[in-house]
């Protein structure tokens, strides 16, 4: 067991078992041993590949949709956020293509990443030096980012929010937690049922031994940029893997490290922990926020709607086959056996304004 993780257990003995949702946030951001705040994850280098690591067309694509959202809401004074940045290189691109198309855009927006991790952040500045854009920095969204209109973007963020897990037993519903067990940490079932409330209202039909799975985080924030976008105007785009029917009875959490699966619970801090993001429960809750929520789209239809494959002609100079490695981008980014089905995309508009695009 690793230094995080003999630190967990020893949190484990003092109070009794933790929840998922407590062990992902002390494994993913704890200030000393976290795994965002110790590394830079991201990149060919790193322990997995975003899709702006994998081609400037999707953050200049992005960058494109918002700046159009902004265009059709009149051009306000606003405020465009962007939650887990990175390296910041979806924004690099996205600001590159606004300033060349649309360089009013850099003179009434201010651009604010939500960043928590100072390794990244530092990451971010650099990467972001030449920008041209007035780009400040905070540690988490909040309600001073709701004051002016707000256009927002979130690439590969909401999987790592943490999630409760559940399976269905004899005795009900019953939590998974974390406990120590000697040596080594361990899954084990809570001894009583959770409020069936939790639970979504299929339950009955769910095998014994199904797993259920829910993110308190990621609803409370979904509501927060809903109600925002609902009273001052903007547009939200959330891109991530998940599912977007309703969501079934399954287990999502994993671990990743050197671009390779990893055990959940044997070194925490080592390895990068997601679920898989339920944009039913998403979209529902913008809904009851007020606000009008489109898709969830599978990626690769989004960014063929909005222009990828016209965008990779004119990177391979004229035609597509004259440049492989923009073929292969374009290829990992849209098809359905890479990103183009698994990773979706959900919006976030106000009640009055035009479809935005791709949706």
């Amino acid at each position: 067991m690793n230094a995080l993780g003999q630190r967990i257990a020893r949190l484990i003995e003092a109070q009794g078992p933790i929840s998922i949702a407590q062990f992902m946030t002390i494994a993913l951001h704890d200030p000393q041993n976290g795994y965002y705040a110790t590394r830079d994850p991201f990149g060919h280098q790193g322990d997995f590949i975003t899709a702006p690591e994998i081609s400037q067309m999707f953050g200049e694509l992005l960058g494109l949709w918002i700046a159009q959202c902004w265009h059709d809401q009149r051009k306000p004074e606003a405020r465009l956020v962007e939650l887990g940045p990175g390296r910041g290189t979806l924004m690099r691109d996205a600001l590159r293509v606004i300033q060349q198309l649309m360089p009013e855009f850099l003179t009434k927006v201010e651009v604010v990443l939500v960043e928590a991790s100072p390794t990244l952040t530092a990451i971010q500045k650099d990467t972001l030096a030449k920008s041209g854009a007035n780009i400040r920095w905070t540690e988490q969204f909040d309600d001073a980012l709701s004051d002016k209109p707000l256009f927002l973007l979130a690439n590969e963020f909401f999987d790592a929010l943490p999630i409760r897990q559940f399976v269905k037993t004899e005795r009900g519903w019953c939590e998974r937690m974390v406990v120590a067990n000697g040596d080594a940490l361990d899954f084990a079932l809570a001894p009583d049922a959770t409020s069936s409330s939790i639970i979504p209202a299929n339950r009955d039909s769910a095998p014994m031994g199904a797993f259920y799975e829910t993110s308190s985080a990621a609803t409370a924030l979904t509501q927060q940029i809903a109600e925002a976008i609902a009273r001052k105007g903007g547009a939200s785009l959330i891109v991530d893997y998940g599912y977007g029917a309703e969501a079934g009875f399954g287990e999502t959490l994993q671990a990743v490290a050197a671009q390779k699966y990893a055990s959940v619970l044997e070194a925490p801090g080592d390895a990068d922990l997601s679920a898989h993001v339920d944009f039913a429960a998403l979209a529902q809750t913008a809904r009851e926020a007020g606000a009008t929520p489109y898709g969830p789209v599978r990626q690769g239809d989004l960014l063929e709607a909005i222009g990828i494959v016209q965008r990779a002609a004119t990177l391979a100079r004229g035609r597509l086959g004259a440049n492989p490695q923009i073929d292969s981008q374009l290829e990992r980014l849209i098809l359905p056996d890479q990103m183009g089905t698994l990773f979706k995309a959900l919006a976030i508009m106000p009640a009055d304004v035009p479809t935005p695009p791709g949706f």
